[in-house]
């Protein structure tokens, strides 16, 4: 996969930290950027467009920090094993990776639910997940740290009609598999949070069967809130994992 550089061109350096953020074109993923960028972290863009990469590059620049775009369907594993190489080979080692691609589908109720929307949210929010963490968990095992945040959904902790049965299956499957990390790479040095938010007013509402107006939008979280709450799950102290967190509007 191609990619693109914006910051600072400078080699990293030892003391620097480097994370990967998928969906990182807009909404969360885009948010995790800028925040992570203004500390500092150096960054892997992954998303699907390249133009609106480009654009979460240009909101993030920040000085000394190194921040490329990686354009990538993160549901085909050879791309992610291609994309994952250039960013190993760009950066050396990756501290942190933020798993926050993922989407639905206008008809998504059991009954309407196509093969092919169903396929589509399973490879955008389960399967590029385990794709990406394939891709990097054995650079964090063999140095001994690194911190997986995978962006859930209340969706996968209870079942709505709101969310569907896809997007439902896709979450309770990315919940086990942040589960099935800590199960087995803690004792490695490698720990992994499930951020399960509420409503969040990102473009993802835009494929509800009824879009929110903007009234209900301004009662939701913001993309701002749940980078937040990625940047207290990677900030702990290596010793602390924040195994599960479920964060609403208030």
């Amino acid at each position: 996969m191609s990619s693109t550089s914006a910051g600072a061109a400078t080699t990293p350096t030892a003391t620097q930290r480097t994370a990967v953020i998928t969906g990182a074109g807009s909404g969360v993923g885009r948010a995790v950027a800028i925040s992570l960028a203004a500390r500092g972290w150096n960054l892997a863009l992954i998303g699907r467009r390249a133009e609106v990469l480009k654009e979460t590059a240009k909101l993030a620049a920040h000085p000394g920090s190194q921040i490329q775009i990686y354009p990538c369907d993160i549901g085909d594993a050879s791309a992610v094993g291609v994309s994952g190489r250039a960013i190993l080979a760009a950066f050396g080692s990756v501290d942190a990776l933020v798993n926050a691609a993922g989407t639905n589908a206008p008809r998504r109720a059991l009954e309407v639910l196509s093969l092919e929307d169903y396929h589509g949210m399973m490879n955008a929010n389960l399967n590029g997940a385990y794709y990406c963490v394939q891709a990097f968990l054995p650079g964090m095992r063999l140095r001994g740290s690194g911190t997986i945040v995978n962006i859930v959904s209340d969706a996968g902790k209870q079942a709505s009609p709101k969310a569907g049965p896809g997007y439902v299956i896709s979450k309770f499957g990315l919940a086990g598999l942040t589960q099935a990390i800590n199960a087995e790479e803690r004792g490695r040095g490698v720990r992994a949070s499930a951020i399960f938010p509420g409503d969040i007013d990102t473009p993802l509402l835009d494929k509800r069967p009824v879009v929110p107006d903007p009234e209900a939008r301004a009662r939701m979280m913001r993309p701002e809130d749940i980078a937040d709450c990625v940047l207290l799950c990677l900030e702990l102290p290596p010793r602390a994992i924040i195994e599960e967190l479920i964060v609403r509007p208030r």
